[in-house]
């Protein structure tokens, strides 16, 4: 892979930081209550939806109460409409899921974003494609509403710093093409909790590595290759570690996709979604945790994917060329030619052209 060039540094500083030791942030200019970032929204989201506990009347009400606690962002108020893309296939559902990390030693606060995932659903909901876009992504950020930041390149993840979920949404449909539909925001600590509550994952490890930065006292855990079973301190260790890999933000998405699927496998397999009681404290648990948009609906959500099993799920990482610096920063290059074409190909709902263009 090339290395690109080095680039003058903007008259601007975006949140200062690298590709593998993380990002800091600039205090957000609209600041979102800190109680919504607290666990689990996006896995809640899934495992509820994806596995199908809307499939009958009893599972719809029960739903539909849970959803009354659920968080609401207001996502779109900001987001000029001239500026949006517009939308190509009428039914395509494409959902915006920004991610923190609050026990992250690197963390500051509820003003970062460290995961973007898009999560496209096609028009005949016949799978689900979830798409990461690397933090440290160069990209046009539009100017923030207060006028202070903004209006030139910066890291993609400045744009939640410098003007919260509606320049992000901006931020992101500028660079993808792809209207935004809704919007979920997850604190992805809260897989520990998670996991804890099905007792355990399996994850095949690629490769044997040391956590320095784990909920362990000592900050170290070591993690073995190959296929073995994580408790909800250890999958965390794992979804987050990023300085033990060369590719260290790269591998971070990886593991944190790895954990997902580990999650809805576990879910489907374990009983959960048999259990009323056990699913019902479940999901309760952690429906204060979740904030999506005000126009989301999780009923119809599950009632439309009741279907889809993990199985169906397709994960991708948005095509780059690598990385390289600006000024002082190290930030990931996208490639524009692929990128253009994967994410034209999740414009017009062509999961054959996703399948091709991600692979």
């Amino acid at each position: 892979m090339s290395r690109p060039q080095q680039v003058a540094e903007p008259a601007e500083e975006s949140p200062v930081g690298s590709t593998r030791a993380g990002v800091g942030a600039e205090p957000a200019a609209r600041p979102v209550k800190r109680r919504r970032w607290r666990r689990i929204a996006l896995v809640t989201v899934l495992v509820v939806a994806l596995l199908g506990a809307g499939g009958t009347i009893a599972g719809v009400l029960w739903l539909r109460s849970v959803e009354q606690g659920i968080d609401r962002v207001d996502a779109f108020t900001d987001v000029p409409e001239e500026a949006r893309p517009e939308p190509v296939v009428r039914g395509a559902l494409n959902i915006m899921i920004l991610g923190s990390d609050s026990r992250d030693p690197e963390s500051s606060g509820g003003s970062r974003t460290d995961t973007i995932i898009l999560a496209h659903l096609p028009k005949d909901r016949s799978s689900a494609q979830l798409i990461s876009i690397p933090r440290d992504t160069w990209v046009s950020v539009p100017r923030s509403k207060d006028g202070r930041h903004g209006g030139r390149e910066a890291k993609i993840n400045a744009a939640f710093a410098w003007g919260g979920v509606p320049l992000m949404v901006q931020t992101v449909e500028k660079f993808t093409g792809v209207r935004i539909d809704h919007v979920a925001m997850v604190d992805f600590a809260g897989f520990k909790e998670i996991v804890d509550a099905l007792d355990g994952i399996e994850v095949d490890i690629e490769r044997g590595f040391t956590s320095t930065h784990s909920l362990n006292p000592d900050s170290r855990r070591t993690f073995a290759q190959g296929r073995q079973t994580l408790d909800g301190a250890a999958a965390l260790d794992y979804a987050r570690e990023r300085y033990a890999f060369p590719d260290g933000d790269f591998a971070r998405i990886r593991h944190q996709q790895q954990v997902i699927k580990a999650i809805l496998d576990k879910a489907a397999s374990g009983g959960l979604l048999t259990n009323p009681a056990r699913l019902n404290s479940f999901v309760r648990a952690t429906a204060d945790a979740v904030a999506v948009d005000r126009s989301l609906s999780l009923v119809d959500l599950a009632t439309e994917t009741r279907h889809l099993r993990s199985g169906n799920l397709g994960f991708f990482t948005c095509p780059t060329r690598g990385t390289g610096r600006v000024g002082s920063e190290s930030v990931v290059f996208a490639d524009t030619a692929r990128a253009r074409s994967f994410f034209d190909a999740v414009r017009r709902d062509s999961v054959p052209d996703i399948l091709k263009a991600g692979g």
